[in-house]
């Protein structure tokens, strides 16, 4: 269980999927312990999108995914920022986020790793530690992105929290393709962190700043 003193979390997504890629069962886990869960993200990649979907399908996925993990439709935070661009908005981006701290204040901010290697996943990260130095700041794993990722920090799961979180992958059907949303993968993954734990399950995120 995270620190009961923990009551606001905020997830930054720098695209529609990822923040259910890198910690879609914890978010189901910190909601279902009654924590309030904010979830950002910055593109729908309408630009990216296979032809035979609508171009804006990833926001009907993302509304439909963070509802099965208990984010709030009023918690959804959706932004217009064209995919792999995000390194040309760097300011904009970063007065977005300042927005969202003085808004919502929240005690977490969950982002991607700083060792991200995908440039829009990299800048979100960057700039994230920008707008939200003084809060407590933790990275979710994206072992495809990531070339290096420090495993400082463990949250046990149990089937029921990696069921959850496969079920509301499952809501991206224009992604199905990708080969890191296949379910055995999304377990084995969930798997192998628990076991460094001794737990049934884990995802492992690094701790950028922990403020206590």
């Amino acid at each position: 269980m995270i620190s009961n003193n923990i009551e606001k979390i905020l997830i930054l997504a720098p695209h529609t999927d990822d923040g259910e890629f890198g910690c879609g069962a914890s978010i189901y886990k910190w909601a279902q312990e009654g924590k309030q869960v904010y979830y950002a993200t910055f593109s729908a990649c309408k630009q990216s999108v296979l032809p035979q979907f609508p171009e804006d399908i990833l926001i009907t996925e993302v509304k439909a995914a963070t509802q099965v993990l208990g984010v709030r439709p009023e918690n959804l935070i959706l932004y217009d920022y064209e995919v792999r661009t995000f390194n040309y908005h760097r300011q904009e981006i970063l007065d977005d986020l300042i927005k969202l701290r003085e808004k919502i204040q929240p005690d977490l901010v969950v982002m991607p790793s700083l060792n991200d290697i995908h440039q829009d996943h990299k800048t979100i990260a960057e700039e994230g530690v920008r707008a939200f130095k003084f809060y407590s700041i933790l990275s979710y794993e994206m072992p495809w992105n990531n070339l290096v990722f420090n495993t400082t920090c463990f949250n046990t799961l149990t089937p029921e929290h990696v069921e959850q979180k496969i079920t509301a992958l499952k809501k991206y059907e224009s992604q199905a393709h990708r080969p890191y949303s296949n379910p055995e993968f999304i377990k084995g993954l969930a798997l192998s962190r628990g076991i460094q734990v001794n737990a049934p399950f884990a995802e492992v995120f690094e701790v950028v700043r922990w403020k206590l």
